[in-house]
């Protein structure tokens, strides 16, 4: 079994089993499991980031209204089905892990309408591994209970990215 594949099944187990999933009781009893895009392993990227400098705290709108506080971290160019791309990588501070909220053109057909979300891995060498295959859903695609921040506008694009997590379908909807 392939990383990605045990990754996914572990993923499914504690949507599906675990209390603390962001599925409701209901949710959790009717859940067959989450869909997801066969893996593109062209979507798994090593990329040198340009690193932001005396990057402010800004404010990303989240999902129930509201904000929440995070910082310019770098950005990255990256080619999207042929066209060159770039993506602002965040940090809520000098420590925490680096996140990358986006919103492409499978949203709100083949993907959950805000956008996905995409934890970046930074390398010893300072280059950053970004694989989309690894892309998720917000807490706030799977019920209203969750506040999640809304990708802003940078790293809003109109490439569709098939990799990752597909839109949620409760079999009760």
């Amino acid at each position: 079994m392939s990383h990605l594949s045990q990754f996914r099944s572990e993923k499914d187990a504690y949507f599906g089993n675990d209390p603390a999933s962001p599925l409701t009781d209901g949710q959790r009893e009717r859940f067959n499991g989450l869909s997801y895009f066969d893996e593109a392993p062209e979507l798994a990227l090593r990329l040198t980031p340009s690193l932001v400098e005396d990057s402010m705290e800004i404010e990303i709108p989240l999902s129930t209204g509201g904000v929440t506080l995070t910082h310019h971290w770098a950005t990255v160019n990256v080619e999207i089905n042929g066209k060159q791309e770039t993506l602002t990588v965040f940090r809520e501070d000098e420590n925490g892990p680096l996140f990358l909220p986006f919103r492409d053109g499978t949203a709100g057909g083949e993907t959950y309408a805000v956008g996905r979300y995409l934890e970046v891995h930074l390398l010893d060498d300072g280059d950053l591994w970004l694989d989309f295959n690894y892309a998720y859903n917000p807490f706030c695609a799977y019920n209203d209970n969750w506040a999640c921040p809304i990708p802003p506008p940078e790293n809003r694009i109109a490439a569709p990215i098939r990799a990752g997590e597909r839109s949620y379908q409760d079999p009760e909807h």
